[in-house]
């Protein structure tokens, strides 16, 4: 056990609500909330517990909290469902449904405050407000530095091997429990030890009046390790020495009465401060981002992506390892990152014009790798197994270094990067990869490889330093342990077909280490967690407005039953992204598969382009048109008229947008820094004048019936 790690979290939940929709004829409505939580590893919710219910309120705040455990490497999956109480049944389904919501914990404790709001989906109008708060604990620490003098010889041929062990002191002397332990001095009668650390509520629960016992050891190899002598003390005790160096008599209790006894050595405190430990949540609160970068295997040993046998085999029914491997730690680490925008590379692959790269980008992008968010890292992926040939050799250094560059600008804990490599075989520069890695430590960083495949996977066990410093072939060590090795293969055992277990199992073991990882860089280099911001409420007219269906990432294929109806119901919308259900009257040539890593096409002119520049038009991209297709920071679209999402811009008559993209056709909305417009195009935002002669316009050569043929005429409202 490591005594030095942060407390374990736990966290509070508390909900309010406003505007709920009034269900009552001569009052208000009563409302209550139920809270459910996801199963780890399935898609199954499960209520957690329910909130009072307040009499005639449509601006609850509720006073039922929930306290529930905090694991950074799974996706907590949390449900809020609203109900208008008619009875005293316990029964839901006897009272009346006014909405629910769907939030990440992660996504909740990386906004500012702590509190993140929602708009109720499925009943109507109304926002609902989650505050996530990490319970207050004992975070004190003590730091010693201890050392002691003329301790008895305990070795016939030597010396001793001295070391300290420290107890906590139950009810009585009899009972203590062991909290911390010294590395052995090795033949020595005046040991100096390292300084150490000891959680305040691990030593003495926080009492600095509670006794705590010391104890001197003499190490042997055979386990029968010799006693030296004791002594027992408190903080308070300690703290009246003052500042100078505090003297203990190590006393053994069988020598006591002994007349010439004075006692078995001395032990003297050198040093002995109280400091707060910071926790991973406090700087996450403070506004640390996690940068996510992906790197992806592209030798040759993986198999022609073509054949079932491959290792790349895009499988129609089932993600392949790489997918999952992606899916599962990107889900996870995309909560904390606010830009959602994550650099992607392979290594190992031959490129269109023959040159053989260790770092390309995966997009096909040569002036930028970053896609937005995890479907984008998948749409990427699938993109360059198109265009990239099956090569080699394995080296990781290149993409260990140009990931350890992009960290060198955010050494102040605002930011802290995280790289993921998935590969499937041996490396080839072993050493330049421990070099890299071993510079990589002093920065804000961490690396986590995923293996795939039945490849031996030995080496990467030795850059999984857990016992021991990484040394390069210089001599120069690691400053911390910052790699994480799995084999993707211990994960598929027994389990193959279950492959959401599968990515759950793998994203808890590949992340638990990361928040002490992180903790541990910020506290080496002395920097505090910053005080959390301020709440930051949705637009009134966002939180007001009657409420439109949309897609949230969160609710994809984890509703329980009584949340499971088709969003989109109208003719010509898109269909639905539940799983199982059918297709809601698409639009005329629409693809009916929304489902990601699956290729969507249509036939409706003035299809999007592809969101790669300079490829050939739409492969594996999301597509959109009058037909009301959602996605995830997208503008919901609808015929003449748009119900924006939240920090998107608006859009009208018809029109698609497709960030960083900048082909255009007929029909089609302007893009994000592009001039080229068509007959039927709308203004982009600010809303530029279709007519010619304005300064700073877009050329517009508008069409009646498109757009706004008349230079007074204001677009729809939304």
């Amino acid at each position: 056990m490591d005594y030095n790690k942060p407390p374990k979290s736990q966290v509070e939940v508390s909900i309010s609500c406003a505007n709920l929709r009034n269900m009552d004829w001569f009052s208000k409505s009563d409302p209550m909330c139920v809270f459910y939580t996801k199963q780890f590893g399935t898609n199954q919710f499960r209520e957690f517990g329910r909130t009072e219910t307040i009499k005639d309120n449509l601006n609850p705040k509720f006073s039922t909290t929930f306290k529930m455990d905090y694991f950074f490497e799974e996706q907590q999956n949390l449900q809020f469902d609203i109900y208008d109480v008619d009875s005293s049944s316990s029964a839901l389904n006897n009272h009346d449904f006014l909405g629910t919501s769907h939030f990440t914990i992660g996504e909740i404790i990386s906004c500012p405050g702590g509190t993140k709001e929602k708009r109720l989906i499925k009943g109507g109008k109304g926002v609902i407000r989650v505050t996530i708060e990490e319970i207050a604990e004992c975070k004190q620490i003590i730091n010693f530095k201890f050392q002691a003098k003329h301790v008895d010889k305990k070795d016939f041929f030597g010396k001793s091997d001295p070391y300290l062990a420290f107890y906590r002191v139950g009810a009585t002397k009899d009972s203590k429990f062991r909290v911390f332990k010294t590395e052995v001095i090795k033949n020595t009668l005046n040991p100096v030890w390292r300084p150490l650390r000891i959680k305040l509520s691990d030593l003495c629960n926080g009492d600095a009046d509670r006794q705590f016992k010391i104890e001197c050891w003499d190490w042997d190899s055979d386990g029968s390790d010799d006693f030296i002598g004791e002594v027992y003390t408190s903080l308070n005790e300690l703290k009246s020495h003052g500042n100078v160096i505090k003297t203990l008599d190590l006393l053994n209790p069988q020598k006591r009465n002994k007349r010439s006894y004075k006692n078995s050595g001395v032990l003297e405190i050198l040093t002995m401060e109280l400091s707060e430990i910071q926790t991973f949540l406090d700087y996450i609160r403070g506004g640390m981002q996690l940068n996510f970068s992906v790197a992806v295997d592209f030798t040759a040993s993986n198999g022609d992506p073509r054949t079932a046998s491959s290792l790349h085999y895009m499988n129609q029914y089932q993600p392949n390892q790489y997918q999952m491997a992606l899916r599962a730690v990107g889900d996870i680490i995309q909560d904390y990152d606010t830009d959602k925008q994550f650099a992607c590379y392979g290594f190992g692959g031959q490129l269109r014009n023959g040159h053989v790269s260790h770092d390309f980008n995966l997009n096909g992008n040569p002036q930028t790798p970053f896609v937005a968010g995890v479907d984008g890292i998948l749409q990427a992926y699938h993109y360059s197994l198109q265009t990239v040939r099956l090569y080699g050799p394995t080296n990781f250094s290149h993409v260990i270094r140009k990931v350890a560059q992009q960290c060198q600008t955010g050494v102040d804990g605002s930011v802290y990067n995280v790289l993921l490599i998935i590969t499937d075989g041996v490396i080839t520069d072993i050493d330049n990869t421990i070099s890299e890695i071993v510079l990589a430590s002093l920065l804000p960083m961490s690396i986590i490889i995923v293996g795939v495949g039945n490849a031996d996977f030995d080496q990467m066990e030795m850059l999984d330093a857990d016992n021991r410093q990484l040394v390069d072939r210089r001599g120069q060590k690691a400053d911390r342990d910052i790699v994480q090795f799995v084999p993707f293969r211990e994960f598929l055992k027994g389990s193959s077909q279950d492959f959401i277990q599968c990515q759950a199992r793998l994203a808890r073991e590949v992340l638990a280490e990361l928040p002490d990882q992180v903790t541990g860089w910020m506290t080496k280099r002395g920097i505090k967690a910053k005080p959390p911001s301020d709440f930051v409420a949705l637009p009134p007219d966002l939180a007001t407005q009657q409420n439109t269906p949309y897609y949230d990432s969160a609710t994809a294929s984890t509703m329980p039953a009584q949340a499971t109806a088709p969003l989109y119901t109208q003719q010509g919308q898109a269909p639905s992204h539940q799983p199982g259900q059918a297709v809601q009257q698409p639009y005329p040539g629409q693809s009916p598969s929304y489902q990601p890593g699956q290729a969507v096409q249509q036939s409706y002119p003035g299809q999007a382009p592809s969101s790669y520049p300079n490829q050939p038009q739409s492969y594996q991209v999301p597509t959109q048109n009058s037909g009301n297709a959602p996605y995830d920071n997208t503008a919901f679209q609808q015929h003449g008229a748009v119900v924006p999402y939240p920090n998107t811009p608006l859009q009208y008559s018809d029109s698609v947008s497709y960030s960083a993209t900048q082909y255009q056709q007929p029909g089609n909305a302007p893009y994000p820094g592009s001039t080229l417009q068509n007959s039927g195009n709308v203004p982009f935002p600010a809303n530029a004048p279709q007519q010619s002669g304005y300064t700073n316009a877009p050329i517009q050569q508008p069409s009646v019936g498109n757009g706004y043929p008349l230079a007074n005429q204001q677009p729809p409202l939304p």
